[in-house]
C-alpha cells in the first residue's frame, strides 16, 4: 500500500504541475480557453481550430466575433463523395481575394487567422506595403488529389490554394516566379508558408511536388503535414 501511494504521488505531482501550467497559460497557449481569432498565434491555436471544426456554433461565433462577413450555405451533396457541410461563402475579411471562396467554417477561421497574423504583418514588415489582394485558385472543387485516386480536401470545401499577393504599391508577389528567386520576395513567401504550418493541418508548397510549384495549399483536414 505504501508503494502504491508513493506511485500515486509520483504520478500526481507532475500531472498537477502540467494542469497548473495550462490553467495559468495565456489563452493563445491554453487549448481549453475559448477560441478568439483576433488573438495572436500560440501553441494552442491549431488545437482550437480543430475543435471549432467539430463544433459548428463555436466556429461561426468565432467568425462573428472577429468581424468576418459571410453567407451561410445549406449542407449539400455535390456528387457521390463531395459535399458542402458547415460551409459558407466568404464575403469579406481584412483582405479581398481574387476569386469567390466557398469553404467550411473551420477552413475560413484558419484562413482568417493566417491572413491577420501571418500574411498581412509579413508584407508590411518585409515590403513596407500592405496586401491589397490575395491571389487564389479557389477552394471548393469536387476532385481527387493531383496524381492520386484519393479525394482532395477541396472536395469537402476544406482547402484553399493561394498563388500570390498583390501589394498596395502595385507589386505582385507570385509563388511560381519568386519562391526560389531569393531576395525579399522569397523571404516573404517562406514566411507565409511556414506561418501556415502553425495554423492549418496541412500546408504544402513548391518544395512538396510539381503539382504545387505555383501555389500554397492550406487545408484543415485530418492529416498533419508541413512541406
Amino acid at each position: 500500500m505504501t508503494e502504491f501511494r508513493a506511485w500515486l504521488l509520483l504520478l500526481g505531482v507532475p500531472l498537477l504541475l502540467v494542469a497548473m501550467l495550462v490553467w495559468l497559460a495565456p489563452p493563445r497557449h491554453n487549448p481549453f480557453a475559448p477560441i478568439d481569432l483576433t488573438d495572436r498565434i500560440g501553441l494552442a491555436t491549431h488545437a482550437k481550430l480543430q475543435r471549432a471544426r467539430d463544433q459548428r456554433e463555436v466556429c461561426f461565433k468565432a467568425l462573428d466575433d472577429a468581424g468576418v462577413l459571410y453567407t451561410p450555405l445549406e449542407d449539400a451533396n455535390e456528387g457521390e463523395k463531395c459535399g458542402l457541410y458547415n460551409a459558407l461563402t466568404l464575403d469579406r475579411t481584412l483582405t479581398p481575394y481574387s476569386a469567390t471562396l466557398s469553404m467550411t467554417c473551420a477552413e475560413t477561421a484558419a484562413v482568417y487567422t493566417w491572413e491577420r497574423h501571418v500574411a498581412r504583418p509579413a508584407a508590411v514588415e518585409i515590403f513596407g506595403s500592405p496586401i491589397a489582394r490575395i491571389e487564389t485558385y479557389g477552394s471548393f472543387s469536387c476532385r481527387n488529389i493531383a496524381g492520386s485516386s484519393r479525394l482532395s480536401q477541396h472536395a469537402h470545401a476544406n482547402a484553399v490554394d493561394i498563388s500570390g499577393f498583390r501589394l498596395e504599391d502595385g507589386r505582385l508577389i507570385d509563388v511560381k516566379t519568386h519562391w526560389k528567386q531569393g531576395g525579399k520576395e522569397a523571404k516573404f513567401l517562406k514566411r507565409v508558408h511556414d506561418g501556415g504550418c502553425d495554423i492549418f493541418s496541412v500546408t504544402l508548397g513548391p518544395d512538396y511536388n510539381a503539382a504545387h510549384k505555383d501555389h500554397f495549399h492550406f487545408d484543415m483536414g485530418p492529416g498533419r503535414v508541413c512541406r
